[in-house]
């Protein structure tokens, strides 16, 4: 039997060796994943470490900034934020719950990270805009009608609420329909209402029922107010009023559209 022929024996030794060129292709990007996926593993497990088990970012510091009545040593205490524990854990949420409810001076908190081993803590307070006294000491009164402490001096320039509601009449009525509550809140929009000018001169706001309200300022002048409604027209009608009538001691705004004024 004849051999293979010349040209066979080249045609076979052309024939490349090995597995063929889709399947090493098939096997380097294997390899490639691999290699990815490892590295990404211990990437991650480094970075855990970092975050959770290194002592370089643990917190050291809390500061505290926006303070003004509040000093940053009661609320540093009030935050209670666990020092030494890795930064990445630390509950944000949980401390400014925790700040609101401690310290109800507080209107906003904002718990913020600051790597690699501090907390700050943002803080705003609430603003008294009215003030109610009982007992000799001085609740205050923020612009939500929110009671959110108790001194025991009055702060400079933010007036008195008296709320002398009668138990009889249309008084007792507007209590029962409104509520206390009710009617402190129109005392604040009432206060928030006024005029810079007018505000510095007032001090004591009265209310008798819901639109009864009444304004007791500097030199025994006394404004009617009315209810909260139409304030900032009202606001302004006892502005130009007052301007316009400077001996005057008794104004009346409850109709902004008709107002007056008398001397006695």
């Amino acid at each position: 039997m004849a051999g293979p022929t010349t040209a066979e024996r080249g045609a076979r030794q052309q024939e490349p060796s090995g597995p063929p060129p889709a399947r090493r292709l098939r096997s380097a990007r294997l390899r490639t994943i691999i290699i990815l996926v490892t590295a990404l593993v211990l990437l991650g497990a480094g970075a855990g470490w970092l975050l959770y088990g290194s002592k370089a970012l643990r917190v050291e510091r809390v500061t505290v900034s926006g303070t003004r009545v509040l000093t940053p040593a009661q609320v540093r205490e009030a935050a209670d934020v666990p020092v030494g524990s890795p930064l990445i854990s630390v509950d944000t949420d949980r401390i400014e719950a925790r700040l609101r409810q401690e310290l109800p001076r507080i209107d906003a908190v904002d718990v913020v990270r600051s790597w690699p081993r501090g907390i700050g803590l943002k803080v705003t307070e609430r603003t008294p805009v009215l003030l109610v006294e009982k007992g000799g000491k001085f609740v205050e009164v923020d612009d939500e009608g929110v009671r959110f402490a108790t001194v025991s001096r009055a702060p400079k320039g933010v007036p008195l609420l008296e709320l002398t509601v009668s138990r009889s009449g249309s008084a007792a009525a507007s209590h029962r329909r409104f509520g206390e509550d009710r009617l402190v809140r129109e005392a604040v929009a009432v206060a928030r209402s006024l005029p810079a000018a007018v505000a510095r001169d007032t001090r004591v706001v009265k209310v008798r029922s819901y639109d009864d309200i009444s304004l007791e300022l500097r030199g025994g002048r006394t404004v009617a107010w009315g209810s909260s409604e139409k304030g900032r027209a009202k606001g302004r009608t006892l502005a130009a009023l007052m301007k316009a009538a400077p001996a005057a001691r008794h104004f009346d705004v409850s109709v902004p559209t008709a107002p007056a004024s008398s001397a006695s």
